[in-house]
């Protein structure tokens, strides 16, 4: 549930809010206004650009053009100078030598006059117009030209060619100019403008270039090279410039044209301009007559001049117009846009609003109702909106009824009237089926957990409280016995002869005897009583607000009455005894483990004096404990000092004879005791959790000293194995898997080679050393069952249990009485059939190991093969390899 919340909360935040798809859905459409109105602003912009550009190149063709006018206009002054200066030409002429020095004068006049207007026509073009450059390269020629016609160094045609071709460079650039300007993008009008002032160009190119080649070819006539051909074809390019200006399309300008061309001056020189073109053999014009014709040409010169002027001045306003034009329609396309743009805007806004108040409070609603508030739900906005929070009101009226019959199994009102109450439709009936099955699982959970309690603190053979629950109950007693003062008493009760009738009847009949045994011991007690197995034969009676120790007595001889009572079975009777030792808590005591050592030691003293009888524990017991506890210090103390050493008896194969193994014994070499033996101590250590702490170090000293036996192994010979008796505590214990795992870690002995022995009482008693042991295989060791026979294990048990090898027990091996014999081949056979390994304990007679053989037991071990024995003789037996073992 926590991750399936974690990633709804992940979903929200991953999840855009309303106002952004809002935003988004609005945004989608004024974009497109947005780029339409870019668009059309930078249209504007380039229109404006354009109608700026055409201004300009049209006032560029202007100001060309009165340069290139200037430069031709300068032509006749300076050819006049160089004619006057002209000996030869001036005796041609026949002029007065007066009427020269005057003409002379007023011809330097008129240079220093065209030359000012030229230069200044010249140095108006702007830096960035398209005929800047011609305009810097004329005014270089013109300025050394001028140098030269100054000095005189320069002949009559040189001078007007180079007039001529500065005017051709001049004209270029005007064309260039003009058809820059036709090039922009302007409307229909203004392109039209700018072909006028193209057309009034060419003719006032016409014009000025007309008059002198006229002065040249009337100075040249009757010379033997005439000058008619330049001045003829000067003369067509001014009729065809006349005949296009038919094409003018301004109706002022070609009413301009038309006053132009009727007045008097323009009429009377075509006149005379036309017929000296026709007649070619006439004799020059008097130089009166010429300078009249020249003057003439002037005022048209300035007619044609003011004519192109105002095709200038129109084009130019036309541009400006247009420009004028597109900046308004920029400005206003741009406020026009904006103007959409923040009134959808604004309508997004409003709208958005609207719709994220009435969705956002239905959401905060919606997430309310699914982090379990079950909210009412309120109904607003659009009618979509309304719609699904009826829905979502008439789901949270479904889950109010969902939560009430969830209450009704939580508090385990199942009889609630409320869960018979079925919700409208499909889902309804599935959450009612569900509602039935979950009021029927809780039901039987709680009778399961009811069972399985009962079976976690109860014994499944005779169902009195286990060991653990015992426990407890003891602990919970003494409390009870701290606070109000009274004294709890507490009977350990160990059956006498119960192993005899396993031997001789089986398992079978012996859980019989414990269930009957069990079942006379809970009607002997009174009914506050508790009678509890802790395992095996050993049962306790906890007996509270003890009166005094007499009454524990009586009880005890009671219930050693009851027990004693023949059992029928197997068409018998049965009679087994019971030892009771009797302890009592005194001074508030509240350690339970202190009262069952106590029972248990009082019990044992009553085996000890004859058995069944019940023995009191006493001064005498408690010096006893005493000791006990003190050899439980020492034994702590010899595991920390290193006093503990292995020693290993050898395990071979009963077919080969060959040593396959070591079983490592565990020896005390105590200080001022000597050797200790291992029944001395070892139950002391299994009483406590230092029994853990013995097995670890075993482990880890035995994988240690196979690994250094294995480091000069032959790798041809099967690697012997090692093992290693694993008490019921320490299998109890849950890091008792990660004890092995780092012994075989730290040593790097293959789990293979590692067998870890237990004992048949804690595979029955400890249900959790089962799981244990399969966790212990999954690790890749072996599982021997030691000392089998002389507990509660049926050989049909076998097959189910976890292990890999049985080990039958020395009294067995040792037994006279009749039928053993084959009771051995049984198991061994027994054993072979579930797949285990048979090892056999305690060989000390040929005739043993020879029957053994007979029955085709695997492995044996015993005082006729090896008594156990230190590393270094056990080390020796490898070294070679004996394939039969020496005398005991």
């Amino acid at each position: 549930m926590g991750s399936r919340a974690s990633r709804r909360a992940r979903a929200r935040k991953r999840g855009a809010p309303l106002w952004a798809y809002l935003t988004a859905l609005v945004l989608v459409p004024l974009l497109g206004v947005a780029v339409l109105t870019l668009a059309a602003v930078r249209s504007s912009v380039a229109e404006a650009e354009s109608a700026a550009r055409a201004e300009a190149a049209v006032r560029a063709v202007a100001q060309l053009d009165a340069a290139r006018s200037g430069v031709e206009h300068e032509v006749v002054p300076a050819l006049a100078l160089v004619i006057l200066a002209d000996p030869v030409i001036t005796a041609r002429v026949g002029l007065p030598s007066a009427v020269m020095s005057a003409a002379a004068k007023q011809y330097r006049s008129a240079v220093q006059t065209t030359r000012r207007t030229t230069d200044t026509a010249l140095a108006q073009v702007p830096a960035g117009a398209v005929g800047a450059a011609a305009a810097r390269r004329a005014l270089g020629e013109l300025a050394v030209l001028r140098s030269r016609a100054d000095a005189n160094t320069v002949s009559l045609n040189e001078l007007y060619y180079a007039y001529v071709g500065i005017s051709d460079e001049l004209t270029a650039a005007q064309s260039h100019t003009a058809a820059a300007a036709n090039s922009e993008d302007v409307p229909v009008p203004t392109l039209a403008a700018m072909r006028d002032v193209q057309l009034v160009a060419q003719l006032a190119q016409a014009v000025t270039r007309q008059m002198p080649l006229f002065v040249d070819a009337e100075i040249q006539r009757g010379t033997p090279q005439p000058a008619d051909e330049p001045w003829r074809a000067a003369w067509q390019a001014y009729a065809d410039a006349q005949r296009q200006m038919s094409e003018l399309t301004s109706p002022s300008l070609r009413g301009a044209w038309a006053q132009l061309r009727s007045a008097s001056a323009v009429t009377a020189l075509d006149a005379v301009l036309a017929t000296r073109v026709a007649d070619a053999g006439a004799t020059a014009l008097p130089a009166t007559r010429l300078v009249a014709i020249v003057n003439q040409a002037a005022e048209r010169d300035r007619l044609v001049t003011h004519l192109l002027d105002t095709a200038v001045d129109d084009a130019q306003n036309l541009a400006a117009a247009d420009r004028v034009r597109a900046n308004d329609r920029r400005t206003s396309t741009l406020v026009l846009g904006l103007g959409i743009l923040l009134v959808s805007l604004l309508g997004a806004l409003v709208l958005g609003r609207r719709v994220s108040r009435a969705l956002g409070l239905l959401a905060g609603q919606a997430d309310q109702v699914s982090k379990g508030s079950l909210v009412e739900v309120e109904v607003l906005g659009p009618r979509e909106v309304r719609t699904v929070s009826l829905a979502l009101g008439s789901a949270v009226g479904s889950l109010r009824r969902i939560q009430a019959q969830a209450h009704a199994v939580a508090r385990g009102d199942l009889a609630d009237p409320v869960l018979a109450e079925p919700l409208a439709g499909p889902l309804g009936e599935v959450v009612h089926a569900s509602v039935e099955q979950m009021v029927s699982a809780v039901r039987q959970r709680e009778e399961l957990q009811s069972a399985l309690a009962h079976q976690a603190a109860h014994d499944p053979l005779t169902d009195l409280p286990n060991r653990s629950q015992a426990v407890e109950l003891v602990t919970s007693a003494l409390h009870r016995g701290a606070r109000s003062g009274d004294m709890a008493g507490l009977l350990f009760i160990d059956l006498d002869g119960f192993k005899a009738v396993n031997d001789a009847y089986g398992h079978a009949c012996g859980d019989d005897v414990l269930r009957q045994a069990a079942h006379r011991m809970r009607s002997a007690v009174r009914p506050g009583d508790v009678v509890c197995r802790l395992g095996g034969d050993e049962f306790i009676v906890l007996v509270e607000a003890v009166g005094n120790e007499r009454d524990l007595v009586d009880l005890a001889g009671r219930l050693i009455a009851a027990v004693s009572e023949p059992i029928p079975a197997e068409g018998g009777n049965v009679v087994i005894g019971a030892s009771i030792g009797v302890a009592v808590s005194r001074d508030a005591g509240t350690d339970p483990d202190v009262l069952l050592a106590e029972a248990d030691i009082a019990a044992y003293r009553a085996k000890q004096r004859g058995r069944g009888r019940a023995e009191m524990f006493d001064e005498n017991l408690r010096a006893q404990l005493s000791e006990r506890a003190e050899l439980e210090a020492a034994v702590a103390h010899g595991l920390a000092a290193g006093e503990m050493q292995l020693h290993y008896q050898p395990v071979l194969d009963v077919a080969t004879d060959r040593l396959i193994g070591y079983e490592a014994l565990v020896r005390w070499n105590r200080p001022g005791h000597g050797m200790v033996p291992p029944d001395s101590f070892i139950p002391v250590a299994e009483e406590s959790r230092l029994i853990c702490d013995l097995d670890r170090w075993v482990l880890g000293e035995a994988t240690r000293q196979l690994a250094e036996w294995r480091a000069g192994w032959p790798a041809t010979e099967p690697e012997p194995t090692v093992a290693v008796n694993i008490s019921g505590r320490h299998l109890a214990d849950r890091r008792v898997v990660h004890d092995v795992a780092d012994a075989l870690a730290a040593s790097g002995v293959p789990a293979r080679l590692l067998i870890l022995e237990v004992t048949e009482t804690v595979l029955v008693d400890d249900p959790a050393a089962i799981t244990h042991l399969a966790a212990l295989r999954d690790l890749g060791v072996s599982i021997a069952i030691d000392d089998f026979g002389t507990g509660y294990t049926s050989i049909g048990q076998l097959r189910t249990m976890p292990v890999d090898t049985l080990k039958i027990d020395r009294s067995f091996i040792a037994s006279t009485e009749h039928g053993n014999p084959e009771l051995v081949a049984l198991i061994i056979r027994a054993a072979h059939t579930f797949g285990l390994t048979v090892v056999a304990e305690g060989v000390e007679e040929q005739a043993q190991l020879d029957q053994l053989r007979a029955d085709a037991c695997d492995q044996a071990q015993g005082y006729l093969l090896y008594r156990p024995m230190p590393a270094e003789d056990a080390g020796a037996l490898l070294r070679p390899q004996r394939a039969v073992p020496g005398p005991a």
